[in-house]
């Protein structure tokens, strides 16, 4: 985080997961560690075996603007697309495939990712999805820990506008993200517990170690959590967008929420903290309705239309979209409320076609718009 002017530079970094698909049976398809090997050549540590081998994924670099993010996101989905090309396969991007069945996805080869189906045994190798991560630089943990606390109020608006999973191994779920359905037969997952200060956050993760709950503090999967090594906030709730443009707005969102926030913090006027079994109320919503139906206003204790709750959230954050250079990106949202999610565009070609093999070449297609 770096001082500019009256806000902090607020770095920026985001993390992919893409499927890898046989374009013949539109199926996922293992790469065998072909595009990570050859990636690694080009894009070092930038990119990464998954659990399962037909899953890639890639980081950006740390970025100081939303406008660096997207031109590495294009580079890191141009380069995957490029190397599965030369094997014969394609790149999409969805939080779940429309049909693949997990039983039939082999397990990458690595300790970490046996020790793990080893002890989470289905449930490990059931959690075939795809998810987008942001990381917010904050050199402040303390400030941070608060920021986090304040910022999982907004965690469901940022989701609904990610629902991007709404079949599963051949189903049309009913959920427009049924990503976080399969998620949560994880430990350790969902909205984000409240901390008074890094102390305590510090002694939990102590605890669960020392107890052999987990090895690694980074086995804390919730939605949104203060990174256990990086000085980051961690964003971890989104569905994997379909384009680029999806992925860099919600990103730009997220980035001016930090802000907004740890504006408010330095003017001694913080936002206020709700209770998380409220706030799964709303999630429980965006998981099955997206930006369609309603949400809860807690301020105001009744239903809003989600969108005019999106909208909102747009007032909220105006005041430092200009500083951090991305009206345009944040713009975008007025294109997702319009058109829909990916989960709606992902359901409209289903019920155009009824075939989810075009779903596959809808999303495959979309990966690559803007490039």
């Amino acid at each position: 985080m770096i001082m500019l002017n009256k806000l902090p530079v607020f770095t920026l970094g985001v993390e992919e997961e893409y499927q890898i698909i046989d374009p013949e049976t539109r199926d996922l398809r293992s790469h065998l560690s072909k595009i990570v090997d050859g990636a690694k050549i080009i894009l070092n540590e930038q990119v990464k075996a998954e659990m399962h081998q037909s899953v890639v994924e890639v980081g950006t670099n740390i970025c100081k603007s939303v406008a660096e993010a997207k031109c590495e996101i294009k580079f890191l989905r141009s380069k995957i697309v490029e190397l599965a090309d030369k094997q014969d396969l394609i790149v999409g991007g969805a939080g779940t495939h429309p049909f693949s069945k997990w039983q039939d996805q082999p397990i990458t080869d690595d300790p970490r990712y046996h020790d793990i189906v080893n002890e989470l045994q289905d449930a490990a190798r059931s959690n075939l999805i795809f998810g987008m991560h942001c990381h917010v630089g904050i050199e402040n943990r303390e400030i941070g820990l608060q920021l986090m606390n304040q910022a999982t109020y907004f965690l469901p608006h940022i989701f609904a506008l990610s629902t991007n999973s709404p079949f599963w191994e051949g189903r049309k779920t009913g959920y427009k993200s049924f990503r976080t359905k399969v998620f949560d037969k994880f430990p350790r997952t969902g909205l984000p517990e409240y901390f008074d200060s890094v102390a305590a956050y510090q002694n939990y993760l102590d605890t669960l170690v020392k107890t052999n709950c987990i090895d690694n503090p980074k086995k804390i999967w919730w939605d949104l959590r203060l990174h256990p090594f990086y000085n980051t906030i961690e964003f971890r709730i989104c569905d994997m967008c379909l384009t680029v443009d999806e992925t860099i707005c919600i990103v730009a969102i997220i980035q001016a929420i930090v802000a907004k926030l740890y504006k408010l913090n330095m003017n001694n006027t913080s936002f206020n903290i709700y209770r998380l079994a409220l706030i799964k109320e709303n999630k429980f919503r965006a998981a099955r309705y997206g930006i369609d139906n309603n949400m809860i206003d807690f301020g105001l204790q009744k239903e809003v239309e989600t969108k005019i709750l999106i909208l909102e959230l747009l007032d909220f954050i105006d005041d430092v979209v200009d500083e951090l250079g991305s009206r345009d990106d944040i713009n975008y949202v007025h294109e997702i409320l319009k058109n829909g999610t990916g989960a709606d565009k992902q359901l409209a070609v289903f019920e155009e076609t009824g075939n989810l093999s075009r779903v596959v070449d809808f999303i495959t297609g979309e990966f690559t718009k803007g490039l």
